[in-house]
C-alpha cells in the first residue's frame, strides 16, 4: 500500500489467515440464518457482537443490531431501566468493534444512533474520544463524531475552538484539526456570536495564527489549506451581487433583420441580427441564486409586459439554481425606437446557493432601435456560413466613437441602491498576505506558497482595482503559474488551466487590450455584408474559458488552436452564433454539452480535435455535464433514437445536436468523422446547409 512492495505471507500466517477465514464464514451463515428469520434471541444477539468484533464493517450486522433493539424496546415489560440497559450493551460493542478498526464507518454510525436515543449518558464521550484522537488524532471519524457529541452536551463552540488550537500546537499537521475550526468559526460568524461580530475583528488574528504553522514547516499541506479557506473568508461577497449583463448598462442595442449594410451608425459591438421577434436579456451574478422572476426583477418598455418574460436558468445540471439567468424580449416588427430599464432584486425573493437574501438591489437601462429589413433571399442570411481563414478578418478600428460593452457594471455607472464596497481592512489583509509569501519565498522555493501568492495577488487587484478595472500583478502571477508548470508536472493542467483564466482576464481588463483581439469579418461573396465583430481568441494556448461576465456581447468566436478539452461556462454567451474550436483538445461530444443552450448558435467548427479517439468518455466525469445523469429519461422518451440503432450507437452526438438548428458544420479532422457518421448528423440537424465545407442537397 502506498508504494510499499508486498511481503510474501509465512506458512504460519497463511495458517492463521485461513482458520480466522473459516470462523468467520461459519459466524456469517449462522447469522444470516437469525437475520432472515428475525430471531432476536439472546444467543443470536451475541453471536452479531461476535461477528462485528471480527469485521467490523458488517453494515448487515450493525442493521441487524438496530432492528433487536427496537424489537426489545417493544416489548410490554420494558422500562427505562431495562431500555438503558439495552442501549449500554450496544455502546459497550460499539467501543470493542472500534478497538479493532477506529475508523469503521459503521461502528461511529451505530453509536450516534445509540445516543440519539436520548437514554444513554454521554459522560463518558469525550474520554473515550480522547483516547481515540490520541492513537490518530487526524481521524476524521472521530471529529465528526466530537461534534455530535458537542451538540448534544451544549457545549459552547468557544470551548470546542479553544480545543481545536490546543490540538494544533500539539500538531500543526493535524488537518482535521483545522477543518473543525474551520467549521466552528463559519458558525459563530453566522450566528454573530460575542466576540464573532464580524470578520474583520476575527480573521487578522487567525492569519497570525496560521502563520506559525506555514513558517514551521512550509511544505506540509494542512495549514495551507486553512489559509485558503481564509482567503476565501476574507474576499467572499455576503450577498448575491449582479455583476454584468446584455444588453449593458448606457447601450445602444441595434436588432437588424438578416443584413446590415458598412454604412450602420451603430456600432457592430451592440448590433444584433434577429428573425426570432425577440432578443435575450442575461443577468449575470457574483455567485448562483435561485428565484429570478418577473416578480424579482422589473422590465419597463413601451413595446412589452414585464409579467410576460419567463427567466430561465442557464444550468446545464438543470437546477433552479445558477449564476446566470436569460429571459427573451418580444420587439414589434415595426420601426420602433424605446428605452428599456431593468431592475433587480428590488421585491425579495433571489436567494444564493448560501441561502442569503440579495441585498444589493441593481437599475441598468438601455435603448433599443428595432429596424425591420426586407431579407434578399438571394444573398442568404449573414450567420449562415463564415470562413475562418485570417485573411477574411482585418483588425477592427480603435475610433474613439466606438463603444465596447465589456465592463462590468460598476465601471459603467450602473445603479445599485445599497452598492456594496471592499472593506479596507481586507484589502490591508490582502496586502499583508502578499507581502508575507513573497518573504517566504525569497527564502525557499515553495510551491504551495507560489500558488497561494498567485491567487492573492489576483484577488487584491480585483479588490483593489476594480473602479479602474486593471490587472497590476498579472504579469507576475501568469510568470508565477508558469514556473509552477515547471517546478510540479504532476499538477501540471491544474497550473495551465488557472493560468488561462488570469491570461483571459488580463485579455478582457480594458479596451485597449480586447480590442488587439476584435476583428471585422469580410467574405469574398457579399462584400457589401458586414458582421458583427469577431473576437479571436485562437493560438493563446488556452486549456480552459472564462472571464464569460465580459464577453456576454460576442456573437462570433474564434477559439481556434488552443487546447481546450471543456467548453464549460459558454453557455453564458447567449448571443453565440459563430464559434470555431477547431484544432483543441475537445475528446468526446460531452464536452459539447454547453451548446445546448446556445440557441443562436448557426455556425460550429469543431474540426481536428480528438472526438472518437478514446474508447472511455472521462469528460463525463471531469466536467459537471446532465448528460451522465438525466440522459435515460430522455432517451426513452425519443422515439427517433429507439427506431434508428445507428442513432443509438452515437446517443452522445444526438442529444448535443438534436438541439441546435445548424446551419454550417465542420467536424473532419476527428476519429469519429466519416461518411456513415455525417449521414447521421444529417439526419438529425435538417437545417444544415453545410458540412466540412461540402454543400448539401
Amino acid at each position: 500500500m502506498h508504494g510499499r512492495p508486498r511481503k510474501a505471507p509465512k506458512p504460519e500466517d497463511e495458517a492463521a489467515s485461513a482458520a480466522k477465514a473459516q470462523k468467520l464464514r461459519a459466524l456469517q451463515t449462522q447469522f444470516f440464518s437469525y437475520h432472515h428469520n428475525k430471531i432476536y434471541t439472546k444467543e443470536a444477539v451475541e453471536l452479531s457482537a461476535k461477528l462485528l468484533e471480527i469485521n467490523p464493517e458488517s453494515y448487515t450486522a450493525w442493521n441487524y443490531r438496530k432492528l433487536a433493539v427496537e424489537h426489545y424496546l417493544s416489548q410490554p415489560k420494558s422500562n427505562s431501566n431495562s431500555a438503558k440497559s439495552i442501549l449500554d450493551d450496544e455502546l459497550r460493542v460499539v467501543e470493542s468493534a472500534l478497538r479493532q478498526n477506529f475508523k469503521s464507518y459503521g461502528a461511529w454510525h451505530h453509536r450516534k444512533w445509540v445516543l440519539s436515543k436520548g437514554l444513554s449518558s454521554i459522560d463518558h464521550e469525550l474520554i473515550l474520544l480522547d483516547k481515540f484522537q490520541k492513537a490518530d488524532s487526524r481521524n476524521f471519524h472521530a471529529w465528526n463524531y466530537r461534534r455530535f457529541v458537542a451538540e448534544l452536551m451544549n457545549r459552547s463552540k468557544q470551548d470546542e475552538l479553544k480545543y481545536t488550537e490546543d490540538m494544533i500546537y500539539t500538531n500543526f499537521s493535524n488537518y482535521s484539526a483545522w477543518h473543525n475550526r474551520s467549521v466552528l468559526l463559519s458558525t459563530l460568524l453566522e450566528k454573530k456570536a460575542e466576540g464573532f461580530l464580524s470578520k474583520e475583528s476575527v480573521l487578522p488574528e487567525e492569519f497570525e495564527f496560521i502563520h506559525q504553522a506555514i513558517f514551521t514547516d512550509p511544505d506540509d499541506q494542512s495549514g495551507w489549506f486553512y489559509h485558503l479557506w481564509l482567503l476565501d473568508q476574507t474576499v467572499k461577497a455576503d450577498s448575491s451581487l449582479l455583476v454584468s449583463s446584455w444588453p449593458a448598462h448606457g447601450s445602444d442595442v441595434l436588432v437588424l433583420g438578416d443584413r446590415c449594410n458598412n454604412g450602420s451608425a451603430f456600432s457592430p459591438f451592440t448590433t444584433l441580427q434577429s428573425n426570432s421577434g425577440s432578443f435575450p436579456i442575461v443577468l449575470y451574478f457574483n455567485q448562483s441564486v435561485e428565484g429570478v422572476s418577473s416578480s424579482t426583477v422589473t422590465v419597463e418598455s413601451g413595446f412589452n409586459n414585464s409579467e410576460d418574460l419567463v427567466w430561465k436558468p442557464l444550468s446545464l445540471s438543470n437546477s433552479q439554481t445558477a449564476q446566470v439567468w436569460v429571459a427573451h424580449l418580444k420587439f414589434p416588427t415595426s420601426e420602433l425606437h424605446s428605452s428599456v430599464k431593468v431592475s433587480v432584486g428590488h421585491s425579495k425573493g433571489i436567494i444564493s446557493a448560501s441561502g442569503s437574501q440579495n441585498s444589493y438591489p441593481s437599475i441598468f437601462s438601455f435603448k433599443v432601435h428595432v429596424q425591420p429589413i426586407e431579407r434578399d433571399s438571394s444573398q442568404g442570411s449573414v450567420s449562415e456560413s463564415i470562413l475562418w481563414r485570417g485573411e477574411n478578418f482585418k483588425v477592427y478600428g480603435t475610433q474613439s466613437e466606438e463603444s465596447i460593452p465589456i465592463f462590468s457594471f460598476d465601471q459603467l455607472s450602473m445603479r445599485n441602491d445599497h452598492e456594496p464596497m471592499a472593506s479596507n481592512w481586507c484589502a490591508e489583509a490582502l496586502a499583508k498576505e502578499i507581502e508575507c509569501f513573497r518573504e517566504l519565498l525569497s527564502l525557499m522555493d515553495c510551491k504551495i506558497g507560489k500558488l497561494t501568492l498567485a491567487r492573492s495577488l489576483m484577488v487584491y487587484d480585483a479588490m483593489s482595482f476594480s473602479c479602474a478595472n486593471k490587472l497590476v500583478h498579472s504579469e507576475e502571477v501568469l510568470e508565477l503559474y508558469s514556473d509552477l508548470m515547471k517546478l510540479d508536472p504532476s499538477h501540471y493542467s491544474y497550473y495551465k488551466d488557472e493560468r488561462s483564466l488570469v491570461l483571459l482576464q488580463q485579455v478582457t481588463s480594458s479596451r485597449e487590450s480586447l480590442m488587439k483581439h476584435c476583428f471585422q469579418y469580410k467574405d469574398s461573396v457579399s462584400s457589401t455584408i458586414c458582421k458583427p465583430i469577431c473576437l479571436r481568441l485562437n493560438h493563446l494556448s488556452l486549456s480552459r474559458m472564462g472571464a464569460f461576465e465580459k464577453l456576454l456581447w460576442v456573437q462570433i468566436l474564434d477559439l481556434s488552436h488552443n487546447e481546450l478539452q471543456s467548453i464549460e461556462g459558454l453557455e453564458a454567451m447567449q448571443l453565440l452564433s459563430c464559434l470555431s474550436l477547431r484544432n483543441n483538445k475537445l475528446r468526446s461530444f460531452t464536452a459539447l454539452d454547453p451548446l445546448r443552450k446556445l440557441k443562436l448558435l448557426r455556425v460550429l467548427d469543431i474540426s481536428y480535435n480528438q472526438i472518437g479517439e478514446h474508447s472511455i468518455d472521462t469528460t463525463r466525469y471531469l466536467c459537471s455535464s446532465p448528460l451522465s445523469h438525466s440522459v435515460g429519461s430522455e432517451w426513452n422518451n425519443d422515439e427517433t433514437v429507439i427506431s434508428d440503432v445507428a442513432l443509438i450507437n452515437h446517443w452522445e452526438a444526438f442529444f448535443i445536436f438534436k438541439e441546435l438548428n445548424l446551419k454550417q458544420l465542420d467536424i473532419v479532422g476527428n476519429a469519429i468523422a466519416d461518411e456513415k457518421f455525417n449521414s447521421i448528423l444529417v439526419k438529425v440537424m435538417p437545417t444544415l446547409k453545410q458540412l466540412d465545407g461540402e454543400l448539401l442537397d
